[in-house]
């Protein structure tokens, strides 16, 4: 049975990624055809249209997802945590948008959830997650073009903000900035001594 809703849910998230690529598609030519001379190429305009759309379409499941077991609060708490740490420390991207919907929903959707799990060890955790920011961040992605000159400010911005939750206390906080902590410390094989 378990098997049977994944299926479900792998084929929506099929769907949805076909017809979003559709919709976006459409939407870049015709911002093209409106103004040919002072736009770029359609490939670029899609490429980036497409990561919006598919940071909107993990925000609104997860929220959704959250507005139906009651933690829609919380569920917006982790979704913001995670990506202003993210925007910061950089870190690991999966190999196709479907994979990163799907992880990402899930985890966004899952934190809530969990975070009686982690109560009593929230110091540790946010410990882990500092000593990974003082030592791997940022991990920005090859594609972002990100200076190297910044760098020293996005770790200075991202060791700010996981040592706020010394102060916050919130364990979905904590939680999500575990989860991006692992996506900045996994691709050490592609790092470059800072």
């Amino acid at each position: 049975m378990e098997y049977y809703y994944g299926d479900i849910y792998i084929s929506h998230t099929k769907r949805t990624e076909i017809i979003m690529n559709h919709l976006s598609l459409k939407i870049v030519e015709f911002i093209k055809k409106s103004n040919p001379e002072q736009t770029h190429s359609i490939e670029i305009m899609h490429y980036a249209l497409s990561i919006i759309m598919n940071t909107l379409l993990i925000i609104m499941t997860s929220l959704c997802i959250g507005g139906l077991t009651g933690q829609l609060k919380e569920t917006f708490l982790a979704l913001f945590s995670f990506i202003l740490l993210r925007m910061s420390s950089g870190g690991v991207h999966l190999k196709s948008a479907r994979a990163c919907n799907i992880v990402s929903i899930f985890i966004c959707s899952l934190i809530p959830h969990i975070t009686y799990l982690i109560h009593n060890h929230l110091i540790w955790i946010n410990l882990f997650s500092l000593l990974v920011m003082i030592l791997c961040a940022p991990n920005p992605d090859a594609n972002a073009q990100i200076p190297k000159e910044w760098y020293l400010g996005l770790k200075i911005i991202s060791i700010i903000l996981v040592s706020l939750n010394f102060w916050i206390h919130s364990s979905v906080i904590g939680l999500a900035f575990l989860v991006q902590s692992f996506t900045v410390i996994i691709p050490l094989q592609r790092r470059s001594i800072r």
